[in-house]
């Protein structure tokens, strides 16, 4: 198991201890341990190999209560505990430390759309996928303001590998929006919540630091059903080995609101417009 992985194992445990209220100390405990984690340049199975558990509480933050833990991990892979009654997180569980969220629907959310985590809970509820157990909009809203504010706290600074750089979707984004709007680009039929089917949704192909970019508007229920058509982007990428998609939308709160941020890249959007433009952010509360 590499670090990235016990790390984030480590700060999915502190969340899940937040919404059981448990002692704030504990919680900060497990979010300086992974963070820790993170910050080592060597693989910590090595340094478990040469020097077992006591090598662990040698590092920052670390003591004999979380070397075991991490000891478990990359030896086991089980997410283990001193205390008998800990290391398991209960997904239902966890889903009713939301607002809204009682045992029944947690069951449902659990069963039917395979979520055991906030962050999944936070990609359903920006995909549309929420809707389709009968979370309705003013619900929807209030679930995306409690996820944000957990999340917040609790996101690691993590490097993303693989994808382009901030600046280069950003760049996109901008690039696409400016040619939608003078009505410069292909348009296609899309076939969901397009019952006249007119060719209506704007489309970019790109080229750009070594990946192939293609941007549309997003087309799913929850952008139709909170007028964000013509604001969030939806831009899929590939350099011929890795791939995926990212969605940049105009933040509506926090201390980026008013700017252009790719959603779950967030930390380092802000880390841009600090560094290369002259716009208003305020400082992460949660760094």
């Amino acid at each position: 198991m590499d670090n990235a992985t016990i790390a984030r194992k480590l700060n999915n445990y502190a969340t899940y201890l937040e919404g059981e209220d448990t002692n704030v100390y504990r919680v900060r405990a497990y979010r300086r341990a992974a963070a820790t984690v993170l910050e080592q340049k060597r693989p910590l199975a090595e340094l478990i190999h040469e020097k077992g558990r006591a090598g662990l509480e040698e590092l920052p933050g670390i003591g004999p209560s979380l070397a075991y833990t991490i000891e478990g991990l990359v030896r086991t892979g089980e997410f283990r505990t001193l205390r008998p009654d800990a290391g398991h997180i209960d997904p239902e569980r966890l889903l009713t430390s939301l607002p809204g969220i009682g045992r029944q629907l947690a069951r449902t959310l659990h069963d039917r759309l395979g979520i055991t985590t906030l962050e999944e809970m936070e990609r359903a509820a920006h995909d549309g996928r929420l809707a389709q157990v009968g979370i309705g909009p003013k619900r929807l809203r209030g679930l995306i303001d409690a996820l944000a504010g957990r999340l917040r706290r609790s996101r690691l600074p993590e490097p993303i590998q693989g994808e382009p750089s901030v600046a280069a979707l950003l760049a996109i984004d901008e690039e696409y929006r400016r040619h939608a709007e003078g009505d410069m680009l292909p348009r296609v039929t899309p076939r969901r919540f397009n019952p006249q089917h007119e060719p209506w949704l704007p489309l970019y192909v790109a080229n750009r630091d070594g990946w192939r970019f293609r941007a549309l508007f997003s087309n799913t229920a929850l952008a139709h059903r909170l007028g964000k058509t013509n604001d969030w982007v939806v831009i899929a990428f590939h350099d011929g080995f890795n791939s995926g998609q990212r969605t940049i939308v105009t933040e509506t709160r926090g201390d980026l609101r008013g700017l252009r941020v790719v959603r779950g890249r967030e930390r380092e959007c802000r880390q841009y417009y600090q560094e290369h433009t002259s716009a208003p952010v305020r400082p992460d509360p949660a760094a």
